[in-house]
């Protein structure tokens, strides 16, 4: 008889292709790992700024900043940076040059390279007027799914002091990330190691992170409620000051009033709070904060207005 029942024969069947596995995502810096719980809380003001940017060119732009304080002398600011025509990303590009000088004549400067494809470098120079502060060289390695990072820090032959930190992630899963933290520390009469374990875990909406150590333990945890709403929890402990902080911010965006709100409530009785305000077709921002310490009973608030 024939194949009365219209069935394909098993060897005319179609095969079903393996299901190939995305690879795991780069787990980004070390350095990053709090960074957007960080990012909903607001920024510490005090006195009148006035920041002046100014684009020069596509890879050039300076900006002028005047401060005025309560606190201490007014100040000036002269920022520059350099930007090249490598951009890996939206935020990185290179090579990066950035500068920032005040009326004193102190420098603060680094350089990003990009030395390969999976390869950066960045240099860090900070001076008091004429007197080196800092020097600072990182070098950063990106592999598919790990990070590896080792800085130098104030190396000095002469004096015998160095400062050697090494940090390390790897993605286990898509959303799991480990890794850890070595910074090394000699001087005269002194040497010490310090060791930190970190962990990062992202879902959909929310990211938590912790850093454990014998130095204290770091942990945040990140929420995006919606399009609007982001909220952070910070908690920090340190054993060597026998101190532990816990931070509670929120960022609210309204995108009709072109207005950004951000504000925090810490264990240490402070009350803080940061509204932006976008003033279009004008390239103009203002911003008013204010914070009290409940504790210490201190109070000082701040108003910027930025141009450009």
């Amino acid at each position: 008889m024939g194949n009365t029942l219209g069935l394909a024969p098993m060897g005319a069947l179609p095969r079903r292709s393996p299901r190939r596995e995305e690879p795991l995502p780069n787990p980004g810096s070390f350095d990053e790992l709090h960074r957007l719980c960080k990012d909903v809380f607001p920024a510490q003001m005090e006195g009148v700024k006035l920041v002046v940017n100014k684009v020069l060119s596509s890879h050039f732009q300076v900006a002028h900043t005047v401060h005025m304080s309560a606190l201490g002398l007014p100040g000036y600011h002269l920022h520059a940076a350099y930007a090249g025509d490598w951009q890996l990303s939206p935020t990185e590009v290179f090579p990066t040059v950035v500068g920032d000088m005040d009326s004193s004549g102190s420098l603060n400067a680094q350089v990003l390279l990009l030395l390969a494809e999976r390869l950066r470098a960045k240099a860090v120079f900070q001076t008091q007027q004429a007197k080196f502060l800092t020097w600072q060289f990182d070098g950063e390695y990106r592999g598919d799914d790990y990070t590896a990072t080792l800085t130098l820090g104030n190396p000095d032959l002469i004096g015998e002091s160095v400062i050697v930190v090494a940090h390390f992630l790897q993605s286990l899963t898509h959303r799991l990330v480990l890794g850890g933290e070595l910074v090394y520390h000699r001087r005269p009469g002194e040497e010490g190691a310090i060791l930190t374990l970190a962990g990062k875990y992202s879902a959909g909406h929310w990211v938590a992170t912790l850093n454990v150590g014998s130095g204290g333990a770091h942990a945040s945890y990140y929420h995006r409620a919606n399009e609007q709403v982001q909220v952070g929890v910070e908690f920090e402990a340190n054993t060597r000051l026998q101190d532990t902080t816990f931070s509670f911010g929120y960022h609210l965006t309204l995108p009709q009033a072109n207005m950004v709100f951000r504000g925090l409530v810490d264990s240490n009785w402070c009350v803080g709070a940061v509204l932006e305000k976008k003033m279009p077709p004008l390239p103009v921002t203002l911003a008013l904060g204010a914070f009290l310490n409940h504790w210490r009973n201190r109070f000082h608030c701040g108003f910027s207005v930025t141009v450009g």
